[in-house]
């Protein structure tokens, strides 16, 4: 989990709630991190002085990432001339949608993150790419055929998540 993302969540300090999400947010919750708790001692903790103080973390964001691999990364859409007689279902059985991606080498349902590309943007492999393709490649469905022509042949490092 990013820096970023831990920040966005509430944080309670002495009774005073301060909402961390904003380019400022995340500038004064780290100034109140650096600058106000390295002045509190075990002896303010043993007797409640920062009681108040806590920091509320969604566990299902957090996601670990197992490992990262190079990989080529291009675009599809539903059209018939991409796709097999059922161009709106991926291999999985589910319906083609934002953050669906095909690949050989991942078992379907792994979740994977393209970070130079997409930031902290989670994909699922829900679809599988023709054979001829290499297992180290990575398709990305996007709405449109024009939108996935755009897209273009890009290099990047996945990471894959622990499911």
């Amino acid at each position: 989990m990013s820096i970023k993302n831990l920040l966005k969540y509430i944080s309670v300090l002495r009774g005073k709630t301060l909402i961390l999400g904003s380019g400022a947010g995340v500038i004064a919750g780290i100034c109140l991190l650096g600058v106000v708790m390295p002045q509190a001692t075990n002896a303010d903790f043993e007797n409640n002085a920062y009681v108040s103080y806590v920091t509320k973390v969604d566990i299902q964001t957090i996601e670990k990432i197992v490992k990262t691999i190079k990989v080529v990364v291009t675009a599809y859409s539903s059209c018939p001339e991409e796709t097999d007689d059922t161009p709106f279902i991926t291999a999985s059985g589910k319906s083609v949608a934002d953050g669906v991606v095909a690949n050989n080498l991942l078992p379907l349902g792994t979740k994977i993150r393209i970070p130079e590309l997409y930031g902290d943007k989670v994909f699922v492999v829900e679809d599988r790419m023709n054979s001829k393709k290499s297992d180290y490649h990575v398709d990305i469905w996007l709405p449109s055929k024009t939108l996935a022509l755009n897209f273009g042949v890009k290099t990047a490092e996945i990471e894959i998540l622990e499911n």
